[in-house]
């Protein structure tokens, strides 16, 4: 076990979206992860090893609903440093779980929640989803042609980069606290609308100082400008193109061999739907990997589009390390490199409720309790 966070110990509650997420990026620091899994849970080690979110981390199965499984929960945390969940509000106080009863056994303990909406205000209690989540927050207006719809980014804003990733440096955070002494344990409350919000912190500094416009598709990044945008080639592929700068745009203009003076300035906007139709017309000349190799390593500011088949075999990627192979499975490997504690994959993704027997040793359950509690899991 290796990486920054090697030592401490996390406890997950299984669930979808951010929080396994969250958990794998600490698994990935070097933390000891335990996902306690629900009996239930029907998945095999092929169907574990395929989802690749919750590598690292070990699962053990307990039956929540019973007085015996709440009870070996709080013996896990009470050596834990962080516990992370995403249920609803309420539901865990109503298991015995909530803030109150696991700070008590552990006052050191940072308590990390992640919901849509956080724990309290009108919509806390309400469905949702990614999707929603970026709504409200005032992203997803942003992100799409202009005169469309928005549309949807994946579940990278809500889910991951404003669920995950917060919680993740909120957590860290906490810890950091604890550790310096200058804090007891605590409750991290992240919503993932909160979290989306706060990435949109420089389009909102933007629109402060009057260069950014609430119409979609009408800016330098939402795909308005001619210089940043995606153009198709004559082969139907994509390349992007993100020529911001003064330099780099005129780079741009030499390199497609285009007149600057019958092109027009960069920044009129009322020329820039007769400069995309112009680029658009250029870079349907050639293939993508013909634009590859003309522009690849210029500072045009350019890259192939490449699909997720595509990019762990570029050069690029192959040379970084960026994708490993992970028992047969292609993936997204740590991004940072430290020059100490460097990363490692601690191992694929368990099956629900693998390492049962084996945390509950580790814990100082007799043979007699864990007899008892993996019973549990079969009525």
């Amino acid at each position: 076990m290796a990486g920054p966070l090697q030592g401490i110990t996390v406890i997950e509650m299984a669930g979808m979206g951010p929080v396994p997420f969250c958990a794998t990026m600490c698994a990935d620091m070097g933390a000891r992860v335990i996902r306690i899994d629900r009996p239930d849970t029907a998945l095999d080690p092929a169907q574990a090893a395929a989802r690749i979110v919750g590598r690292g981390t070990r699962s053990i199965a307990l039956d929540l609903r019973a007085p015996e499984g709440v009870a070996a929960a709080l013996r896990l945390v009470e050596r834990a440093d962080v516990l992370l969940e995403g249920f609803r509000p309420g539901v865990m106080e109503k298991l015995g779980l909530g803030p109150q009863h696991c700070l008590a056994r552990n006052p050191r303990l940072v308590y990390g929640r992640m919901t849509g909406w956080g724990q309290d205000g009108p919509l806390a209690h309400s469905a949702g989803h990614d999707l929603n989540y970026i709504a409200l927050a005032g992203a997803l207006a942003c992100i799409g042609p202009q005169g469309g719809p928005p549309v949807p980014p994946l579940n990278l804003i809500g889910d991951y980069g404003g669920g995950a990733m917060m919680l993740a440096f909120s957590v860290v955070s906490a810890l950091l606290a604890v550790k310096n002494g200058t804090a007891t344990g605590q409750t991290v409350d992240m919503g993932m609308s909160d979290g989306a919000a706060m990435l949109m912190l420089p389009i909102y500094g933007l629109l402060a100082s009057k260069r950014w416009r609430a119409e979609r598709g009408a800016n330098v990044l939402d795909g308005g400008a001619p210089f940043y945008r995606c153009y198709r080639c004559r082969d139907g592929r994509w390349i992007s193109i993100a020529s911001i700068e003064a330099k780099f745009h005129a780079a741009l203009l030499r390199a497609l061999q285009i007149d600057a003076e019958r092109y027009g300035p960069q920044h009129d906007r009322q020329s820039w739907n007769a400069q995309t139709r112009i680029l658009e017309d250029r870079f349907l000349t050639r293939t993508r990997d013909e634009w590859c190799q003309l522009l690849e390593g210029t500072d045009v500011c350019f890259a192939p589009v490449l699909d997720v088949d595509e990019a762990p075999s570029h050069p690029h990627n192959a040379a970084r390390g960026t994708f490993v192979d992970i028992g047969g499975v292609t993936q997204p490997a740590p991004p940072a490199r430290f020059s100490r504690t460097p990363c490692e994959i601690q191992g694929p993704p368990p099956a629900a409720g693998a390492h049962t027997r084996e945390v509950l040793r580790e814990y100082g359950f007799s043979n007699a309790e864990i007899e008892q509690l993996t019973a549990l899991r079969k009525t």
